[in-house]
This record gives structure tokens, sequence and C-alpha cells, in this order.
């Protein structure tokens, strides 16, 4: 069988791929990250560049909205500029567990107020010994991600 040249992986295809040796899929799997990871820093230097023309620009017209955080939209010549400052609340976790306890203790529902979620490490749930996860497995959900494959040469 013959190699495929990068630029004709996306017309073949899936089943014409898998047919093919798996020396071709490593070296089409690793050209084609090399060439994602490029394309990646490409993008990122040009954001650094953008940031650095419009970063002023798009802090000044957020101010005269007063807004601190958010998308903002304004031009340069031809080009429409859309620039979005996200907020990324972060909350801390033993406070916000101390102010729902005051709130139970009043005899209000913190539910109320605040979202409540459980999660347990894996790892600890493995480690328990089978009486205590027969209590939990119940609410246990097992559910897979994408499947993944990584291809490495042999040495010879």
């Amino acid at each position: 069988m013959s190699a495929i040249a990068l630029d004709q992986v996306i017309t073949t295809p899936a089943g014409d791929l898998a047919a093919k040796p798996s020396e071709i899929l490593f070296q089409l799997r690793n050209d084609a990250a090399d060439l994602l990871a490029a394309a990646k820093a490409i993008v990122d230097h040009v954001d650094r560049a953008l940031d650095l023309k419009y970063a002023d620009q798009a802090h000044s017209v957020r101010l005269a909205t007063g807004k601190d955080t958010g998308v903002v939209h304004f031009d340069d010549g031809q080009v429409r500029i859309t620039a979005d400052l996200p907020k990324k609340i972060d909350w801390d976790q033993q406070r916000l567990a101390d102010i729902v306890r005051r709130i139970a203790a009043n005899g209000d529902s913190p539910a109320e107020y605040v979202e409540i979620s459980y999660r347990i490490s894996e790892a600890k749930f493995n480690a328990w010994p089978e009486s205590l996860k027969s209590v939990f497995a119940p609410a246990r959900t097992l559910k897979t991600g994408k499947p993944g494959f990584r291809l490495a040469l042999l040495q010879e």
C-alpha cells in the first residue's frame, strides 16, 4: 500500500485510511499533529498581537459603557472588532461552606441560595471497602469519553 499526501487525508474515506499500514497512519498522525501545533502557535502569536493592538481601546470602550468585563464592539477601518473579556468567578469553598452552615443553623434552606454538588474521587472510591462502596454505588454512573489512540514506532 502506498503513502498518502497529508492534503488528501480529508477526502479519503476513513475505511480506506484504516486499511493503510500502521506506519503510514503513524506518519500521517504525526504530520497532522505537527501542522496543528504550528497553526496553534501562529494563532497564539496573532492573538498576542491583537491584544497589544486593541486591549487599551477595548478597555476604554468598556469604561465608557460602565462595564468592567464582557463584550464591546468598535471599528478599526473596515474591520469590526469584537473584544470579549469574560468574567471568571472563583468562590472560596471554605467560606461558602461556613455560610451554608450558618444558613442551615438559622433554619433556612441553603439550597435556596447556593448550588451544592457532591463529588467523590474515583481513587478514593476504589480504595473503599466493599461495604462502603455498596452504599454509594447506586449513585455512581460511569460514562466514557472520546476514545484516543497514540502511535509509536517500535525500535527495530
